[in-house]
């Protein structure tokens, strides 16, 4: 089981099953604890302990009683059950809150030491953290460095990275007094 790759797409898969089955997909057991720490891990545990069935609710085709958010953790948590030496996230938490987000990449950095952690965004704060990020325009790569390199250079990560604080800042709720 380890030494898997765990992909985790933006659009999360999920099966017409319990959530504890979901979870547990490709491992041995339904009822293994890897699945419970995967889902704490991807900040979901705190959802679901709000469910009336919890891990036991069905999940309806493609997962149609969750939020969007919360079936990309359902996916991430089931990749990280896996205990992946690799885990590739494409845009897996583009539908999340950025406090969500944070958590989420907060828990991922116990992982860091164990698997390599691919991070694919459009989001610089999902990436602000990676030990080098590539940024890619018009399907090369335009730049390479750390967010702080990258700052420094003004290029199109720093722009980016300009217009993201704008929309943060526009949104939040001080922004509206």
């Amino acid at each position: 089981l380890r030494g898997a790759i765990g992909m985790v797409p933006q659009e999360a898969f999920l099966f017409s099953a319990r959530l504890r089955e979901n979870l547990a997909f490709g491992l041995a057991r339904d009822h293994d604890p890897r699945a419970l720490e995967a889902a704490r891990r991807a900040q979901l545990a705190q959802d679901v302990a709000d469910f009336p069935e919890q891990y036991e609710t069905r999940v309806g085709e493609r997962g149609l009683t969750l939020s969007g958010g919360q079936k990309q953790r359902a996916a991430l948590a089931r990749a990280l059950a896996r205990e992946p030496r690799l885990l590739i996230l494409d845009d897996a938490l583009s539908a999340v809150d950025t406090e969500t987000e944070e958590r989420v990449l907060q828990a991922l950095r116990d992982v860091r030491g164990r698997a390599t952690l691919l991070l694919v965004s459009h989001r610089v704060s999902t990436v602000k953290d990676a030990d080098l990020i590539l940024v890619l325009h018009d399907g090369r790569v335009a730049e390479r460095g750390t967010h702080e390199e990258l700052l420094e250079l003004g290029g199109f990560y720093a722009d980016l990275h300009r217009r993201q604080l704008l929309e943060q800042e526009m949104e939040s709720p001080e922004s509206a007094a």
